[in-house]
C-alpha cells in the first residue's frame, strides 16, 4: 500500500468538523445551524482563503482556480439573497467577515 502525500493530508485537515462547528458556532444561531445565510457566507469565505492561498503557490492549477470562481459565485448569490431580505443582516456578515474592501 502506498503512503499518502502530504498535500492530501494537508487538503483534507483544513476543514474539519470542528473547523465547521466553530464557523457556524460564531456566524450563525447556534453551532448546528448550518443551513443559514450567515454561517454558509462565513464556510465560503474560508474556503475560499484556503483556496485563495493554494493558488499563490500553485499557479497553474485550473482545476482549483475553477472551483475558487464557483465558490465566489457561489458566496456572491447568498450575499445577494440576504441584501435582498435583511440588509442589516448583509452589513454586519461583510463588517464580520471583512469581505469589502
Amino acid at each position: 500500500m502506498q503512503p499518502q502525500s502530504k498535500a492530501i493530508n494537508f487538503i483534507d485537515m483544513y476543514l474539519t468538523s470542528e473547523v465547521k462547528k466553530n464557523i457556524f458556532s460564531e456566524h450563525g444561531k447556534t453551532a448546528n445551524d448550518t443551513g443559514s445565510a450567515e454561517g454558509q457566507i462565513a464556510l465560503f469565505t474560508h474556503r475560499i482563503q484556503h483556496l485563495t492561498g493554494h493558488l499563490k503557490i500553485n499557479r497553474n492549477d485550473k482545476v482549483t482556480e475553477r472551483s475558487l470562481v464557483r465558490l465566489v459565485g457561489k458566496r456572491r448569490r447568498l450575499l445577494d439573497y440576504l441584501k435582498e431580505k435583511d440588509i442589516e443582516r448583509y452589513r454586519e456578515i461583510i463588517k464580520k467577515l471583512n469581505i469589502r474592501k
